[in-house]
């Protein structure tokens, strides 16, 4: 299972592991399933590429979004 922690590159959300809550705070984040982004840093943090924006999100974070590599 690759998660965004260990990703580099290109890659496509396919999950999230949370509640409710967490899941919806990641998607206005624009971290949501269907979505590339683009791995800048895996740190920690861990910064990523969504369209023009760059996030800074934290390891346990990161372990939590389930991505794969877009083609």
């Amino acid at each position: 299972m690759l998660t965004l922690e260990s990703a580099t590159g290109k890659v496509r959300v396919k999950g999230i592991v949370g509640g409710r809550g967490f899941v919806r705070r990641l998607a206005d984040m624009g971290l949501a399933p269907g979505q590339v982004v683009e791995v800048l840093s895996r740190g920690p943090p861990v910064i990523v590429k969504i369209r023009d924006t760059k996030i800074v999100i934290g390891r346990g974070i990161a372990r939590r979004v389930i991505v794969e590599y877009a083609e």
